[in-house]
Order: structure tokens, then sequence, then C-alpha cells
């Protein structure tokens, strides 16, 4: 898994947020505002002086009115079937780890799979994700903590875990060594971007 990688196409997070706030004639200060960010936390991001977190990729996602994979780059014509080699897959780093693209973001189909590679420590950030649709997740190494509502999940090489996304979920790599998992976002709302989520202030 870490030949593919290291061949896998980097995306600069930096750029592509640029281009997707000026694209849509949003100011740094409104999109600060819109996202809950510091104007200050969304300059270094755009100067790539600071990766950020999965929770913030979310949260600027939301604010955009985009889908995370939006970040991979200009939205292209979706298409009823995709291949991608593993050399050619696109990939985002964010803080403690890598997000992988695995063609939902071609695909015309309401469905979004994609890989997680998290080093120790690394956590979906401190607030709740909520989203139409289902969510599958099928841990493929190390050890992977999901909460979902009231109740923690924690997941070996091998565990899967199936739930509706409306239920607010969170997660985190609990353990000392590097972990993998495939998640794939389903079923939600036709129209809806699965990643462009609905944060609950103040968790």
């Amino acid at each position: 898994m870490e030949p593919f990688q290291r061949e896998a196409l980097s995306i600069d997070v930096a750029s592509s947020l640029r281009q997707l706030r000026e694209g849509r004639g949003i100011s740094m200060r409104t999109l600060a505002t819109r996202s809950g960010l510091s104007a200050n936390a969304l300059s270094m991001i755009e100067r790539g002086k600071t990766s950020p977190s999965v929770s913030t990729l979310y949260k600027l996602a939301d604010a955009l009115g985009v889908s995370i994979t939006a970040f991979f780059g200009a939205e292209t014509e979706r298409r009823k079937v995709v291949f991608i080699k593993s050399d050619e897959r696109t990939r985002m780093s964010f803080t403690r780890g890598v997000f992988e693209a695995l063609g939902g973001e071609q695909f015309s189909g309401r469905v979004e799979p994609f890989m997680l590679t998290l080093e120790s420590g690394s956590a979906s950030g401190p607030h709740s994700i909520v989203h139409t649709g289902h969510e599958f997740v099928f841990c493929l190494r190390g050890q992977l903590e999901y909460h979902v509502e009231k109740q923690i999940f924690l997941l070996s090489a091998g565990d899967s875990l199936l739930f509706e996304s409306k239920m607010q979920h969170r997660w985190r790599n609990p353990s000392k060594n590097v972990a993998n998992a495939l998640i794939i976002i389903s079923g939600f709302a036709e129209g809806e971007q699965p990643h462009a989520m609905h944060w609950k202030k103040g968790e």
C-alpha cells in the first residue's frame, strides 16, 4: 500500500482552496466567517504554511458549497464507468494523514469511496459529522476508533462498520501505529454533496 501512496498524484490544498474561493468570487474574510475559521488560519492554509485537519477541510467544503473531492481539482464531466490504476489515483495530505480519492469525484452515481491513511493520533476533529446516506468503513491496517452518536467502536484490521450517516460521527487513530481504512459513502440525497457537512457549532 505504501508504494501506491508514493506514486499517487499529490494535490496542493493551498492552491486548490485559493482557486475554489476565487472562482466563486468569495473573499477570504467571507470564507472565514462562513467556515468559522479565523482569517489568519485561512491565510496560513492558502499560503501553504500549515496543513489543515480533516474537520477543517470539511468546514471549508461546506462553506464553499462543494464536496471535499472538489479539492482534487477542477470538476470534470461525471462518467458512468470510472477505472483508476493504483498509481493514478489522487491524494491529499491533511494533519497527520492522507486522503486518497477512489473515483467518486468522477462518477455519475451517488457513491464516494476513498482511502484514509492515518498516523498515530490522527483524528477527524472535535466536531461531529452529519450528512445523508450511509457510511461503510473497512479497517485495512492498524486500529480505528469510530464514535457514532453515543457508541464507540474500535476497529482492527478486517473489521467493518456500517451506519446511517445522519447519525453524528467522528473518528481517530488511537494506536501508536499507522492505520489504513476504506470508507464508502453511498445513498446520499440526489444533488447533495456528501462531504459538504452540516456542523454543530460549539461541540
